[in-house]
């Protein structure tokens, strides 16, 4: 399925965006622009919808009104066929790894091909264990279960079943979360290098300041149901906003700014 939008236009457009669960409002006229070939960061205090805004981008959930354009497609009564064409554009990587546990990882990471591919199982198992050794997960990782794996295993493992179809946007859903520093530390690299390899725009859903400091470009802050501000994390720490300063002035806030700045 061709890209309808022109090379420079934006991979997703979300204007007055309103969700409700309820009488609770999440949303409410939200708006959001991610350009092509950014590493884009939403952030957020727990209940600001970031989570919410995620589903609704990889249509597991609907918002009540406004418009969300993904790859130039409208989401709105988007069709089975239309929906599983651009789901093929994108992959995801879910917080909890969302890996099949009676598959071995090998297998977990070749299951988009298989369905989606016209390949031999000779093919697909190549390619999954090329995407295996781009996460820096050893060949003999490939033969193991999901409860086998560590978190930072788990999460590479993830990442790679993401990558199986080449995508060209990628949404990482907390990639850091449970980690210990150094598992998390190697997640930020591995994510630095997919943004090197060109072409790729990552969107993600995190609380994590040093991946915030280090890799995203722009970062868009979440509260009261809109975005109170898009810019970089220097630009953001500027402003004297509440919702912002709790990125800011906290211990673990100071400390990602030291390290950002020493690097």
């Amino acid at each position: 399925m061709p890209d309808p939008t022109p090379a420079d236009a934006p991979v997703i457009t979300i204007s007055q965006l309103s969700t409700r669960f309820g009488d609770h409002v999440v949303h409410a006229d939200l708006d959001l622009e991610v350009r092509r070939g950014e590493i884009f960061a939403v952030i957020g205090g727990s209940g600001s919808g970031k989570s919410t805004l995620l589903r609704e981008m990889i249509l597991l959930q609907r918002p009540n009104a406004g418009s969300i354009r993904v790859l130039g497609v409208d989401l709105k009564d988007i069709s089975d066929d239309a929906a599983l064409a651009l789901r093929l554009r994108w992959g995801v990587m879910f917080q909890h790894g969302g890996l099949f546990g009676a598959l071995t990882v090998l297998e977990n990471i070749g299951l988009p091909l298989r369905e989606h591919r016209d390949l031999d199982d000779a093919a697909v198992d190549a390619v999954a264990a090329e995407k295996l050794a781009l996460t820096g997960l050893e060949p003999e990782v490939g033969a193991q279960y999901p409860s086998e794996l560590s978190g930072g295993m788990l999460k590479r493992a993830s990442l790679a079943r993401a990558l199986a179809l080449d995508p060209e946007l990628l949404f990482l859903d907390e990639p850091t979360a449970g980690l210990d520093p150094e598992s998390a530390g190697e997640v930020d690299q591995l994510v630095r290098k997919l943004r090197n390899r060109g072409g790729l725009t990552i969107v993600m859903i995190t609380h994590d300041l040093d991946l915030l400091w280090q890799l995203a470009d722009r970062v868009a802050v979440l509260a009261e149901g809109k975005v109170q501000g898009v810019g970089s994390m220097a630009e953001l720490a500027q402003i004297e906003q509440p919702a912002f300063r709790k990125f800011f002035d906290g211990p673990r806030g100071r400390a990602a700014q030291e390290r950002a700045r020493s690097q």
